[in-house]
């Protein structure tokens, strides 16, 4: 019993670290149709927000808003220079972002070098649960994640910026007509993306360790959840992470970490092949 209420905490782990790492990646392909390949390095620049408070004498809690300023004021530049000229051209997207990603992970390495470093946990110490003993900070993590994603979600459905978000994605143009300045509206969804997926570096830095390539491992998990859930709803991205996480977690208890991994490799592949439309489609 104490065994399966492991492997169910690790599942829930697992789903709510991969459905932080992709909700970016989601609404930035979800509203813009951006593909952005430089979703992992926004993720790795909200992890070195932590180095960056540490080198500079900062408490730890400051890392907060350096990552959101750092990550906003960069998004913010990228869509101004590049990406605005790419909406809705999802392969072009896909090579300019691309190449953002090796030009940001370069600056990176020449600023702080390729040296792996380690966060301090905010929360030490293991909370007890039932006959198992779990880590404080990743049940706090999996709380966040569970509270976020239901107050995104009746935010996106019942506001009235939810209203005028679906209309822009829906019928640009009439959104347009209506008054709605759709290229406020795409600046502003794509920094979004950005800060959220530089949030999500930074409560996992201290579980994944902080180095300039550790954006590769964030992105193709991200897509492998949009492609198995479908791509631009949070619907599937909620049943995409669930499936994957699931699975990985699964097969990692009954097998090991590299099953895992390969166990979601398979399925992006077959579901790409199989259902390019994920299981669940845009209505």
């Amino acid at each position: 019993m104490d065994q399966l209420l492991l492997i169910l905490l690790n599942a829930a782990w697992q789903i709510a670290a991969l459905a932080l790492l992709a909700l970016g990646l989601a609404i930035v392909f979800g509203l813009l149709r951006i593909l952005n390949m430089a979703h992992g390095e926004f993720v790795m620049l909200g992890a070195y927000a932590h180095v960056i408070a540490g080198q500079l004498g900062l408490p730890p809690l400051t890392a907060l808003p350096i990552c959101i300023l750092v990550v906003g004021l960069v998004a913010l530049l990228i869509e101004r220079v590049v990406v605005r000229h790419f909406y809705s051209r999802m392969f072009d997207s896909l090579l300019a972002t691309w190449a953002l990603s090796i030009l940001m992970r370069e600056i990176v390495e020449m600023i702080w070098g390729r040296a792996y470093r380690n966060v301090p946990m905010p929360v030490e110490g293991l909370v007890q649960l039932g006959g198992v003993s779990y880590p404080g900070y990743r049940l706090i993590v999996i709380f966040l994640v569970i509270a976020g994603f239901a107050c995104l979600w009746l935010w996106y459905r019942k506001s009235l910026t939810g209203v005028r978000i679906r209309a822009v994605v829906n019928n640009p143009s009439l959104a347009r007509a209506s008054g709605i300045n759709t290229s406020r509206f795409s600046a502003a969804a794509f920094v979004t993306g950005c800060v959220l997926a530089g949030l999500s570096g930074l409560l996992l830095a201290p579980m994944l360790g902080v180095e300039p390539s550790m954006g590769l491992d964030a992105l193709i998990r991200s897509f492998f959840a949009l492609v198995v859930g479908g791509l631009g709803t949070l619907e599937g991205l909620g049943i995409g992470v669930a499936v994957v996480g699931g699975v990985q977690a699964g097969l990692s208890a009954a097998l090991s970490q590299t099953a895992g991994y390969l166990g979601v490799l398979v399925l992006a592949i077959l579901f790409l092949w199989r259902r390019p439309d994920g299981l669940y489609r845009r209505r």
